[in-house]
């Protein structure tokens, strides 16, 4: 019979496992001193794409506004603060009464007098509607966001014969235009009824885009409670425009800086464009 105290014991001895731990502990530290620089790149990286993305739309969210903007009607609050009178559409007004034989009476507009309706002679791809305002001829933002030159929609309605042009358009009473002295282009624009003015304002690390439903003389930058917020994480911002006044003043330039931190990353663009201020 076999002595039970001849049986091979089998399992770790105590000095085995402490090398075994030492051994695991030299490899995970090796991993980690290889691996965690990777991992840390990996994560920064997808937080400036982050960062990167929202900055980018923003600064072209407000560029897009910019570009369908009033001629003549961007102007600074302060450097945190951008104001503009968007449009949603534009075209040629009749200037003057068609003096054709038998030639049906137009409605048109000149600087001899204040009317209440005018023909479109193009046509729209946004029909104005009531309430809407028309601008004409807008030489400065203190003309527009006073309300000079402008006009509220009544009705939009189909001439009574089709060689006078494509719609009329009808004045509320008491609104009526007349074309500014030594303006020649028979241009007006529209501008929404629920979007008069519009302002981009960076407050307390935020950038936001409020939308009034009328025009005022003074620059608004007061930031409501209820206000879109476009950007969070704002660290740095910045509005520079020039109107170019002089030989080039219907070419002007908006330069826009955005700086935006997350957690570990920082990211900065600066987008440019030019403002057509042709009225």
């Amino acid at each position: 019979m076999e002595n039970p105290s001849m049986k091979r014991q089998s399992g770790f001895s105590l000095v085995e496992l402490i090398v075994v731990i030492v051994l695991v502990g030299i490899i995970g530290g090796v991993l980690a001193m290889q691996l965690l620089p990777a991992v840390r790149a990996y994560l920064a990286v997808g937080e400036r794409a982050a960062l990167t993305h929202q900055a980018d739309t923003a600064l072209r969210r407000i560029v897009g506004d910019v570009r369908r903007a009033v001629p003549n009607s961007l102007r600074l609050g302060s450097s945190q603060c951008l104001q503009l009178v968007p449009s949603s559409d534009g075209g040629r007004f009749r200037n003057d009464q068609d003096y054709s034989p038998n030639a049906p009476v137009a409605a048109f507009l000149d600087d001899t007098a204040t009317r209440q309706s005018f023909d479109v002679l193009t046509q729209f791809v946004n029909q104005p509607a009531h309430d809407d305002a028309i601008v004409i001829g807008n030489q400065n933002p203190s003309d527009v966001h006073g309300g000079i030159n402008v006009a509220l929609v009544d009705t939009v309605g189909a001439p009574p014969a089709a060689s006078m042009g494509t719609l009329r358009v009808t004045l509320q009473p008491g609104t009526g235009l007349r074309v500014p002295e030594g303006y020649t282009g028979a241009r007006f624009m529209v501008i929404p009824a629920a979007e008069q003015t519009v302002s981009y304002v960076c407050e307390q690390g935020k950038l936001y885009r409020i939308a009034y439903p009328d025009l005022q003389a003074a620059a608004r930058c007061e930031v409501p409670a209820t206000a879109p917020l476009l950007a969070s994480g704002v660290t740095g911002c910045q509005f520079v425009y020039s109107a170019n006044q002089g030989a080039t003043q219907e070419s002007g330039f908006v330069r826009l800086h955005l700086t935006l931190s997350g957690k570990e990353e920082s990211v900065s663009l600066t987008l440019g464009a030019h403002v057509d201020n042709v009225p």
